[in-house]
């Protein structure tokens, strides 16, 4: 058996989990600079010591309805392919050990969230966990929008 270590977090009352090897740094929230002819989701550019970093809002990209930031917002900073990027969340909550043989196969939707953006989902007592697949929660497209928007403001 094989077990494997998740940053959870909750975005519009469901909770999601990233792999721990995939997140960078969580972050309160920071003055975004918002770059322009990005699609709505995609926030804008902002400074993470030094690092330009692209950040898109979750609840944005999974078709829920924006919420402002409260005291609970964080950026989650992940490592998508070969660059990073900042997630908006309602909240960090925990960093759990999930065993592999407990990962379902996704259901062609949970949560509002379609099955392509998904590894699996993980039963927890009472709610479903479920696990993202970050190289699939960006397009191809939304993936060169989001390095344009990087390197608008690096020149």
């Amino acid at each position: 058996m094989s077990e494997r270590q998740y940053i959870l977090f909750s975005v519009a009352d469901e909770q999601y989990g990233v792999p721990v090897e995939q997140v960078q740094s969580v972050e309160r929230m920071l003055p975004i600079a918002h770059v322009p002819k990005t699609l709505p989701f995609i926030k804008g550019v902002v400074n993470l010591r030094g690092v330009v970093t692209p950040v898109l809002d979750l609840r944005e990209r999974f078709g829920f309805p924006p919420a402002e930031a409260d005291a609970d917002t964080r950026i989650v900073v992940v490592q998508v392919e070969r660059f990073l990027v900042g997630l908006i969340v309602d909240a960090v909550d925990d960093v759990v050990s999930i065993d592999a043989s407990a990962v379902e196969p996704p259901p062609a939707m949970v949560g509002g969230v379609e099955a392509e953006y998904l590894h699996g989902v993980v039963r927890r007592e009472d709610r479903v966990l479920i696990l993202l697949n970050l190289t699939r929660v960006l397009s191809h497209a939304e993936e060169r929008q989001l390095r344009e928007a990087e390197k608008s403001v690096t020149g």
